[in-house]
């Protein structure tokens, strides 16, 4: 017999079969295996499926195995599955909602209110959106340069839609033509402006003003993202700087900022240029060293002369006072240095940018 037609047929009339080629009746048989007549009858009928049991109490009357009785009953029931228009219709929901969730944290998306959809269509069409894909089985792609904890390691599926929502926001901006002079100028002064934590509120507008749309994407979990530059449709005149908020502090986060404005003044962001992920194939991000030291040089022009020991609040604000900038930038450049330990008190009440962050573009 054909196995697709066998697996359409009930194992009850295999079994049926089976007896009459044995001149059994199903009364017969029901003694044999010491069970009520009724038992047979309904395996027969298809009103009872085979079990372990069962399947193993017929391999002993029958010299066959357990195991192929089983995988009568199993196949006859998928076959039947597969019929089931309802059941397929659910198994394909199913694959559309496990494809969505590979793409990316689809709940935390929805937590955030960057997808609102109802339904599963319109869930998937919102990603396909987001992603800028034509469809869920293709691969997100970015050009960018980005500063993560974990940058040896292709992007997660969340670090993309953490990319994803940071370039739809940096589409609705208008900014003015590029002016990399500008930028670097902006940058080297950067420190000192935000000295007054209240002036990271007004960064946007500023950087809008010398051609780079700066964006905030609070931080997904578990993404490790800091933050990213990348290109709108591998545009040179359409830098984008996003930054994740992560680490909150002052320093950290403006540190990160300095960061990306080196890329983006040393060249690192440009057509055909640093492409972090392109179909999983993971590409050189430049000169990382290079790149944290002149972030380095914008954050402390000059750097700090050798400190005493111990170091004391009096000497870091003499320093913050000499160079314009907030005491804790001078801490957090100690701590990346290795020269202060990470739980000093000095660190005590630094000021988080998390609300003037969010007051850079509308969610």
């Amino acid at each position: 017999m054909d196995k697709h037609l066998a697996d359409q047929v009930p194992p009850g009339e295999i079994l049926a079969e089976e007896l009459e080629e044995r001149h059994w009746s199903q009364a017969e048989f029901a003694e044999i295996l010491g069970r009520p007549t009724q038992f047979v009858s309904e395996i027969v009928s298809a009103k009872k499926e085979i079990t372990r049991e069962s399947a193993a109490q017929f391999a002993a009357a029958l010299g066959t195995t357990a195991e192929y009785w089983l995988n009568l009953q199993n196949h006859y029931l998928l076959s039947r599955q597969a019929q089931d228009t309802e059941t397929q219709s659910q198994l394909h929901s199913v694959k559309v909602r496990a494809q969505l969730n590979r793409l990316a944290p689809v709940a935390v998306l929805r937590k955030r209110g960057y997808i609102t959809g109802n339904s599963l269509e319109e869930l998937e069409a919102e990603i396909r959106d987001l992603f800028e894909i034509e469809s869920i089985n293709d691969e997100p792609v970015f050009a960018a340069a980005a500063r993560r904890a974990n940058p040896d390691v292709p992007l997660t599926p969340t670090q993309k839609a953490w990319l994803a929502v940071a370039r739809r926001k940096a589409r609705t901006l208008t900014i003015a033509p590029l002016d990399l002079g500008a930028v670097a100028d902006l940058a080297e002064g950067l420190a000192r402006r935000v000295r007054d934590i209240s002036a990271f509120a007004d960064l946007a507008s500023l950087f809008a003003e010398v051609g780079v749309r700066l964006v905030y994407v609070e931080a997904f979990p578990g993404s490790k993202m800091n933050g990213a530059t990348f290109l709108l449709d591998d545009d040179a005149g359409q830098p984008v700087i996003a930054i994740s908020g992560r680490g909150k502090r002052l320093d950290k986060v403006l540190f990160t900022l300095l960061h990306e404005l080196a890329h983006l003044v040393r060249g690192d962001v440009r057509p055909g240029g640093i492409i972090l992920i392109d179909d999983g194939e993971t590409h050189t991000m430049g000169d990382e060293n290079a790149t944290n030291q002149l972030a380095g040089e914008w954050a402390i022009p000059g750097g700090l002369p050798t400190p005493p020991r111990p170091i004391r609040q009096s000497w870091v604000s003499t320093q913050a006072d000499r160079l314009g900038v907030h005491e804790i930038v001078i801490v957090g450049f100690l701590q990346h240095h290795r020269q202060l330990d990470w739980r000093t008190q000095l660190v005590k009440g630094a000021p988080s940018v998390t609300d003037q962050l969010s007051a850079w573009a509308p969610a």
